[in-house]
């Protein structure tokens, strides 16, 4: 089975360095086009399947690649809830917040207030993915780059820098009896 995970295109957020998950903020029109470019030139792979968190960014996303196909919605593939720090950048707002400071000391494991934890998002969204896993399926599931760098994180180890991916692209990652084997970056 391959399941392929793609990063929905770049958004405001993104451009401008905000920490924003739980936010529903749409893709910027110039990077659907560039989206939809490379998708002609056939970058992406298909699948029996299409999966997305439900986000605004990620259906916009999904049509931008593949067109009017159906797809399963995957609530819990959502991006981190960053809480107080949603759609706020670190320079020039939260470099100076205690609470983001204190987040920061260690911000793998500790919770953003009124938000979420690392540990969280990657404990619900290996319960979203295992039902897709289980079906053994090849998948393209267009979601988030904090909650790709996590699976992939625990599949393959490393650190989330080695799996962050950029808006538009991700991995394919080839499982063999219900195992993580393999993987390529795509996009």
């Amino acid at each position: 089975m391959k399941l392929t995970l793609i990063r929905h295109g770049e958004t405001e957020g993104s451009r401008r360095d905000l920490y924003y998950g739980a936010a529903d903020i749409p893709v910027l029109p110039d990077s659907l086009k560039a989206l939809e470019e490379k998708a002609k030139a056939g970058v992406y792979p298909t699948a029996g399947h299409y999966c997305i968190s439900g986000m605004l960014r990620t259906v916009q996303t999904l049509r931008a690649l593949y067109g009017d196909v159906p797809y399963t919605v995957l609530p819990g593939l959502r991006e981190m809830d960053f809480g107080d720090f949603e759609m706020r950048a670190y320079a020039g707002d939260l470099e100076n917040d205690p609470a983001f400071r204190a987040w920061c000391e260690d911000a793998e494991h500790n919770v953003c207030p009124h938000g979420e934890s690392v540990p969280q998002v990657l404990e619900r969204s290996l319960r979203a993915i295992q039902p897709v896993l289980d079906a053994g399926e090849d998948t393209v599931c267009v979601i988030h780059g904090g909650v790709t760098s996590g699976l992939m994180m625990h599949w393959f180890c490393g650190t989330r820098y080695d799996y962050s991916p950029a808006p538009g692209t991700g991995f394919q990652v080839t499982f063999r009896d219900g195992k993580p084997e393999s993987y390529i970056h795509i996009g």
